[in-house]
């Protein structure tokens, strides 16, 4: 929100800026330097929140107030891992329901790990292929199943986990839609 604030203020300051130049060039008044300043404080504002929003993603914001359980738990064939899978509504009324699948490693303190996240469709289920490997399967209008190494492997429909460059040490392959 704060980012759109800033674009738009941005912009009219352009637009200002912009007139302001047409109009020194024409009455052969001085350049107007604050304006040009401002604006490019600006854009620099803007691309840095870009960049922060891009480049910094972490499963950390999932609103998790109105969380709903999922399918799971799950062991695998070695009871090594749970799969659990949790709903996220966003939108309000008109709006969808996100999920993930998190992973708890009960042979290293229970330590819990997403490695799915996407917008849920019509039906989702955990199934383990072998001791490593999940198929989580997310099948509707949009197909977002896939199988998954619970070590080596993450995804995130819209690509952002695999963007990211706080999250590049927890996983090898990032899928993305």
């Amino acid at each position: 929100m704060f980012g759109l604030l800033i674009s738009f203020v941005t912009v009219i300051i352009f637009l200002i800026l912009s007139v302001k130049i047409i109009i020194s060039f024409i009455k052969k008044k001085p350049f107007p330097k604050k304006l040009l300043f401002a604006m490019l404080f600006g854009v620099i504002l803007v691309s840095s929140i870009y960049v922060y929003k891009v480049y910094s993603f972490t499963f950390d914001n999932i609103d998790k107030e109105f969380i709903q359980n999922g399918p799971g738990p799950v062991l695998s064939p070695t009871e090594e891992y749970t799969a659990n899978a949790y709903y996220e509504p966003y939108g309000g009324a008109a709006g969808g329901v996100n999920v993930w699948v998190e992973i708890t490693k009960h042979h290293e303190n229970n330590n819990k790990k997403i490695i799915y996240y996407s917008d849920a469709n019509d039906n989702t289920l955990l199934d383990w292929v072998d001791e490593k490997t999940l198929f989580i399967t997310n099948s509707g209008p949009y197909n977002n199943s896939i199988k998954l190494d619970v070590e080596t492997e993450i995804y995130h429909d819209r690509g952002l986990a695999c963007r990211s460059w706080l999250m590049k040490d927890e996983y090898e392959t990032c899928h993305q839609k």
